[in-house]
């Protein structure tokens, strides 16, 4: 079988993985001039290792990435530390990375915090029942078990940094997911995870992969029993089955000739955007803080993250480097603002954080942006998502928005990709 793939991310590259060990003539189109999608990194002349666009670390729970890295002969680069994650409150960041820590955080009253440890232990702990919580909202089910204080100081924040205007829609289950599938240590690979997306990618091109980097697909037809990709300055190329990683828009774009049913299915697939602006400072600005929760009513992003409190600003020539994210809509502002006007939105809040700032720490400063981040999840969520194959013969599509009930991540990204390709296999085998 010729199989196409559509984007060079850890999904694309995990199915081009299996696909090739199964036997498939496999080719990837990425748009972009390196490997890794939302996983890829970015480099300054001083640094020895590369730094992810958006923040990513995995957990000790993540079996798919742990088990990729160790097929691709990578395990012994990944690794595992303890952190501190915070919450913003009056000023200070009070770190909840455990249950003494919560049982210690001044917001709430004694009892509260008990009832939030216990809430979130049965969560973690006692059930797997997903799709009962999912018929229902996070706001209304976290209210009536954990209170409606702890609603308001610890998921509620939460989860109008996340979703915005669309809060009070999520259903239970994706809260649930978040806690039943993360660890209070964190990992991280050696040369970060542009490193992991490298090995993977020189993996698969000496298994006869052919990668086409900086290679953006405009379209997909039917082509006699399978599929042609066409790609700008470039002849078209015939394949039997072709594999679309990407947003719903990306797959609508491509192949508009799927049924006017399944592209309005794909349409009411919301998501919300992220915007990170990462900062290169030449002096700390947390007291030891890794990933700081911040209230959105105070500060004008939704996480800070001191990544150099987790890894050693030594491998980015001393730089202490700053994330400062959101997720947004799509149409919001943050998205048409230039670097400069973001800039001048973020910095002064970083007084608030460390009296002692000034501009002059700001070495250096880098924007990403991305329309597709973080799949909207309402109650009964589970009937929205599309099945990997298409209605039409050959055309599969893999997307965070099929991650569900999980959140996405790097994990459940290689996870998708493995599935899908499972079933190509499958497919061609009947």
């Amino acid at each position: 079988m010729r199989t196409a793939i559509i984007g060079a991310g850890l999904a694309g590259m995990a199915a081009a993985h299996d696909l090739a060990r199964a036997g498939h003539n496999v080719t990837i189109f990425e748009a972009t001039p390196v490997a890794g999608g939302l996983a890829s990194g970015f480099r300054d002349e001083r640094w020895a290792w590369p730094l992810e666009r958006f923040y990513h670390h995995i957990f000790t729970t993540d079996t798919a990435i742990i088990k990729l890295a160790e097929e691709i002969g990578f395990a012994d680069k990944l690794f595992f530390r303890g952190q501190q994650t915070a919450q913003w409150w009056r000023g200070r960041g009070y770190d909840l990375n455990g249950p003494l820590q919560v049982l210690r955080f001044p917001a709430l009253p004694p009892l509260d915090r008990v009832r939030f440890g216990a809430v979130a232990f049965y969560l973690k702990y006692m059930t797997s029942n997903w799709q009962r919580l999912e018929q229902t909202t996070a706001a209304t089910w976290t209210s009536r078990w954990a209170g409606r204080k702890v609603y308001q100081a610890l998921w509620r924040p939460l989860l109008e940094g996340k979703f915005g205007p669309h809060a009070d829609e999520v259903n239970m289950a994706w809260l649930w997911a978040r806690l039943k599938a993360r660890s209070f240590k964190l990992g991280y690979f050696t040369g970060g995870f542009q490193a992991l997306c490298d090995t993977l990618l020189a993996t698969i091109r000496r298994q006869g992969v052919v990668v086409r980097l900086s290679t953006p697909a405009s379209a997909a037809r039917q082509h006699r029993g399978g599929w042609e990709v066409i790609a700008p300055g470039m002849p078209a190329e015939q394949f039997d089955t072709l594999l679309v990683t990407g947003a719903p828009s990306l797959l609508a774009k491509l192949a508009p000739q799927l049924p006017d049913s399944y592209l309005g299915q794909l349409s009411k697939l919301r998501s919300m955007g992220a915007v990170v602006m990462t900062l290169a400072l030449t002096r700390p600005l947390t007291n030891g803080l890794y990933w700081v929760n911040m209230p959105k009513d105070q500060f004008p992003y939704l996480a800070l993250v001191e990544h150099t409190n987790f890894i050693e600003p030594e491998h980015y020539g001393g730089d202490r480097l700053i994330y400062l994210g959101d997720y947004l809509p799509p149409d919001h502002d943050y998205f048409k603002l230039s670097h400069e006007e973001l800039l001048g939105r973020f910095l002064p809040s970083l007084k608030l954080v460390n009296p002692a700032f000034e501009h002059t720490w700001v070495r250096a400063s880098w924007l990403h942006r991305e329309r597709y981040a973080q799949p909207i999840v309402p109650i009964g969520h589970s009937k929205n998502i599309p099945p990997l194959q298409t209605p039409l013969p050959g055309l599969y599509w893999a997307s965070m928005s099929q991650v569900y009930p999980w959140d996405r991540g790097t994990n459940f990204a290689v996870e998708l990709g493995r599935r899908a390709a499972q079933e190509m296999v499958q497919t061609a085998r009947t």
